[in-house]
C-alpha cells in the first residue's frame, strides 16, 4: 500500500460519492489513473463496498447505544437469528472477552430502549451505555 493509496482510501471515506477527477486532483493523479487504481483496489477486496452514513438522529431516532450481550444457554444461533430482526441496530460483531457480541443500535425513546433490552433477554444477558457524542465524527 503506497502514499497515494492510502491517500485514495482517505479521500473516499470522507465521501465516496466523489467524482474520480476531483478525486485525481486530491491525489495528484489523472482520473483514469486514480479510476484504475481505485479498481484495483475493489478487486483486491481493500474496498468491499460504499456505503452511506446516515444520521439517525434527523430520521427522529436521537438516542443511540452500545451493547454487551453475554449468551445464555447456548442461544447463540437464536440470538443472531433474533437480532437480524431488528432495523435499528447499526452493527453486531461477535466479539471475544467476558461477552459474546458488541452491537450499535438507535432508539426515539428510552422506553424504546428498555423494550429492546427486554427482547433481548430470553437470549442473552446485555450491558448498555449510551451513546453522548462522537469524537471523530468532524474528522
Amino acid at each position: 500500500m503506497d502514499f497515494i493509496n492510502e491517500t485514495i482510501l482517505k479521500e473516499l471515506k470522507k465521501d465516496s460519492r466523489i467524482s474520480m477527477s476531483e478525486l485525481g486532483r486530491r491525489v495528484h493523479l489523472s482520473a483514469p489513473a486514480v479510476r484504475e487504481r481505485v479498481r484495483h483496489l475493489e478487486e483486491q477486496q481493500v474496498i468491499r463496498k460504499y456505503t452511506l452514513d446516515i444520521n439517525s438522529k434527523a430520521l427522529g431516532f436521537p438516542v443511540e447505544a452500545i451493547m454487551e450481550a453475554t449468551i445464555k444457554n447456548n442461544r447463540y444461533a437464536d440470538f443472531k437469528e433474533h437480532i437480524l430482526t431488528f432495523t435499528n441496530v447499526d452493527f453486531c460483531y461477535r466479539i471475544s472477552g467476558e461477552t459474546c457480541f458488541l452491537l450499535k443500535a438507535h432508539f426515539q425513546s428510552f422506553s424504546d430502549v428498555e423494550q429492546f433490552i427486554d427482547d433481548l433477554q430470553l437470549y442473552a444477558h446485555t450491558k448498555t451505555n449510551f451513546i453522548f457524542s462522537d469524537i471523530c465524527e468532524d474528522l
